[in-house]
């Protein structure tokens, strides 16, 4: 590929992480592809208008992609959704919903790439998880659920696809300064029988999130395990993040999981 530009997809960048990382990655000369439901990409990046919960639409995507490319060097799993609410009120449907765009989105992309980068003999997947799948916060269990199983299929597919070249790794950002605090589905069903206690956590949540990391900040770290020789199978970004990630290692796990039911519920 002597002379040709490197490609990658990165889904969800019309907005948040994936946007600034498909603009880092352009500005570095890669050729980057969006896909998204959103039509705005930034200027520069291909777009194509897909839902990664639909597979046919993904696999007809990426299948368009790599006919005009030839190969893909990359592959960012960005996108998904968040609802909050307590898990005795939340419909079926929307559990369901955002475990497809989350965890099965994924997986369809990766398994539309996956062949392409076996036979181009290399690349490399790179999973957008979060500190919640280590931190399950009360009132945002289906969301920590997600990306605990995004997590472990992540590390799971690492190791089945180390012979073929094509390496794999996650990052773990915590709170980030983005529109998925606007965006996330909020379900206050049967607060009253909660006592206040569904409203309380994500407003704590969302203060959180209002004040966390600017977005370019975690793109630039996807940009860097884009070009890591032997990256991390899981990082986390953020500095107090890693530091609960270290103390998390050496408390009892109720411990952990009490103070989280203190700050949050």
């Amino acid at each position: 590929m002597d002379g040709e530009k490197l490609v990658a997809i990165v889904t969800g960048a019309g907005s948040g992480v994936g946007y600034e990382t498909a603009r880092q990655l352009l500005e570095k000369g890669w050729e980057v592809w969006d896909l998204s439901r959103r039509d705005r990409a930034y200027a520069g990046v291909k777009h194509m208008s897909c839902d990664i919960a639909n597979e046919d639409r993904v696999l007809t995507a990426v299948n368009l992609i790599y006919s005009q490319c030839g190969h893909i060097d990359l592959l960012v799993n960005n996108a998904g959704i968040g609802i909050s609410g307590a898990v005795e009120f939340t419909s079926s449907e929307d559990a369901q919903r955002l475990m497809n765009v989350n965890l099965m989105g994924a997986d369809n992309v990766c398994r539309a790439v996956i062949p392409y980068m076996r036979e181009n003999e290399g690349g490399r997947i790179i999973f957008i998880s979060s500190a919640a799948a280590a931190f399950p916060i009360p009132f945002q269990a289906w969301y920590s659920a997600s990306k605990a199983a995004l997590s472990s299929y992540a590390l799971a597919l690492r190791n089945e696809l180390k012979p073929f070249g094509i390496s794999v790794c996650v990052l773990m950002p915590g709170d980030i300064r983005t529109g998925f605090t606007a965006n996330r589905l909020k379900r206050s069903d049967g607060d009253d029988i909660y006592e206040g206690r569904i409203d309380k956590a994500v407003s704590a949540m969302e203060k959180d999130e209002l004040s966390g990391m600017e977005p370019g900040y975690v793109a630039a770290q996807v940009v860097k395990c884009a070009y890591a020789g032997n990256p991390a199978p899981l990082k986390t970004v953020g500095g107090r993040y890693k530091l609960f990630m270290a103390l998390k290692r050496f408390l009892p796990e109720r411990f952990v999981n009490f103070l989280l039911g203190q700050i949050y519920s």
